[in-house]
């Protein structure tokens, strides 16, 4: 009986004692000026490393289940490195690691994929084939002004700037305001749908009126009007970004003027499109075309 009542005792010290690790892990992520996507992931990272070592968690193991993620799993390195960095914050709390310690966690080297592009031709098609106005106007926007999803989920009606034709992003990734340039005839798009919809304090409402949409909703929007207009490629609603920033380029546009729109930290991010641009590649001609 005494057994099992130090068992139970161990077990409540050991909960209180996670719960209070992770709320301090969160604590300092607000002090440090995370988002609160960023807090939510990575403690649903640590609750999901908690809950696969049995409670039983230590660098020792969680080295040992990184591992298995990469090895047996296969998950990406980007996933992988991105639990690596909860494991880290949350350590400091629940192990009390120094920083030299922390260090020792070894990070799987970055993968390094080419953005996916849907040519101009699909993203005409994409557009026609979507009947719904609000559906129409949340996937031009995308595409005319090359915002992330939850950026165009938290546009507010007052963000468009019809007299100065910029629509305000306010805190993109990485917590920064941008601006981008709002086309002509987005502008048309964006007034029948404000006729037709009346839209308050959020330009695109969830269905009951009482904040902005989902990115659920939107990715569903996508996906279901790419299937409608017949394109086979996998794609998904980040394409429109990548879209927007891979004609720019091929149009003539700056790699630094496409960096400023995209809200781009660093130029590097912002030349990965220069791989994908077929502008200068078709303008080669193949030695077996020679022969």
């Amino acid at each position: 009986m005494m057994l099992l009542v130090r068992e139970q005792v161990a077990r409540y010290k050991g909960n209180t004692s996670k719960i209070n690790s992770i709320q301090q892990m969160k604590n300092y992520m607000i002090r440090k000026g995370y988002s609160p996507k960023t807090i939510k992931s990575y403690v649903n990272h640590i609750k999901h490393l908690d809950h696969a070592l049995n409670g039983k968690m230590s660098p020792e193991s969680i080295e040992d289940y990184l591992l298995t993620l990469l090895n047996e799993r296969q998950l990406s390195h980007a996933y992988v490195n991105q639990m690596i960095n909860a494991v880290k914050i949350y350590s400091q709390f629940r192990f009390k690691l120094n920083s030299e310690r922390l260090h020792g966690y070894i990070r799987p080297k970055s993968v390094h994929k080419l953005p996916k592009v849907m040519s101009k031709d699909d993203v005409k098609r994409l557009f026609e084939v979507t009947e719904n106005p609000k559906h129409k106007t949340e996937l031009m926007l995308a595409y005319s002004c090359g915002l992330r999803v939850s950026e165009v989920a938290n546009l507010k009606v007052t963000d468009i700037d019809s007299k100065r034709m910029v629509v305000v992003i306010h805190q993109g990734k990485g917590r920064k305001d941008r601006i981008t340039g709002l086309s002509t005839k987005m502008l048309v798009q964006l007034r029948e749908y404000y006729k037709q919809y009346k839209p308050g304090e959020w330009l695109f409402e969830n269905a009951t009126k009482s904040g902005p949409i989902s990115v659920r909703s939107l990715q569903n929007v996508f996906h279901q009007n790419r299937e409608k207009a017949g394109i086979k490629k996998i794609y998904s609603f980040h394409a429109l970004r990548h879209s927007y920033a891979t004609h720019l380029l091929e149009s003539g546009v700056s790699l630094r003027h496409i960096q400023q729109l995209l809200g781009h930290k660093s130029s590097r991010t912002t030349e990965r499109y220069t791989h994908v641009s077929t502008q200068e590649i078709q303008k080669i001609i193949n030695p077996l075309d020679l022969m």
